[in-house]
Parts: C-alpha cells; structure tokens; sequence
C-alpha cells in the first residue's frame, strides 16, 4: 500500500502520483457522469452501455467518452451556463438598456476608451 519497503523519496513520489491519478479519475468520472444523464439525445440503453464501459474499463471507458463526445460535452455545458446567466440576470434584475445607459455615461465622462466601450458593449448585448 502507501509507503510499501519504507519511507523514500521515491516511493513517496509514486504514491503521490497514485493519489494524483485517482483524484483525476474520480473527478472526470464525476463529469463524464454528470454530462451522460444529463443527455436527452442519448437512449437509455446507450446510458447503459456507457456506464457498463465507465466500470468495467475505467481509464479507457473516460477517455473513449471524451473523445467520442468531447465536442458536444462543450457545446452543452455552453448552452447550460448561458441558460444559468439569463437565469440569474432575470433574477437580479438586469437590463442590457440599463448597461449600455452606464456604459454610455462611462464613455462621456472618459473613464473608458472608446475601443472598452465597443468591447464591453458588445458583450452586455450578447
């Protein structure tokens, strides 16, 4: 187990670097995971196979999901933070009229340049 034939420098390194990899396995089965129940593209019996892989061949199962599906775990997880962000603005009580008002005001009193303005602007209209 940990520290097996004493304590060495060595043998201190690859338990680390066991940890090291069992903390980054546990956490991209969490994401892989959470990414696969999440699909409604995906039938349940593809669920299944994929969950059947993410045990039986762990490291493998990951990494043949992150390739397979790498792309479209990114648009998702896009798609559900701008969905979260119209969420909290409607909650907050945020305005895109409002900000460009600030905006505006920020440029008169020459606080921002012009090229901040039409930067920050764009991304207030997004």
């Amino acid at each position: 187990m940990f520290f097996d034939g004493g304590f060495t420098f060595p043998n201190f390194l690859a338990d680390v670097f066991s940890v090291f990899m069992f903390i980054l396995w546990f956490w991209l089965l969490i994401t892989v995971s959470s990414d696969l129940f999440r699909r409604h593209d995906v039938s349940g019996f593809r669920k299944v196979i994929w969950v059947i892989v993410l045990i039986v061949l762990p490291y493998i199962g990951i990494f043949a999901y992150l390739l397979t599906q790498g792309r479209g775990m990114a648009e998702r997880d896009q798609a559900r933070a701008k969905q979260v962000r119209d969420d909290l603005r409607q909650v907050v009580g945020f305005s895109a009229a409002d900000e460009i008002e600030k905006l505006d005001r920020l440029k008169a009193a020459g606080t921002i340049s012009a090229e901040e303005h039409a930067r920050l602007r764009a991304r207030v209209v997004q």
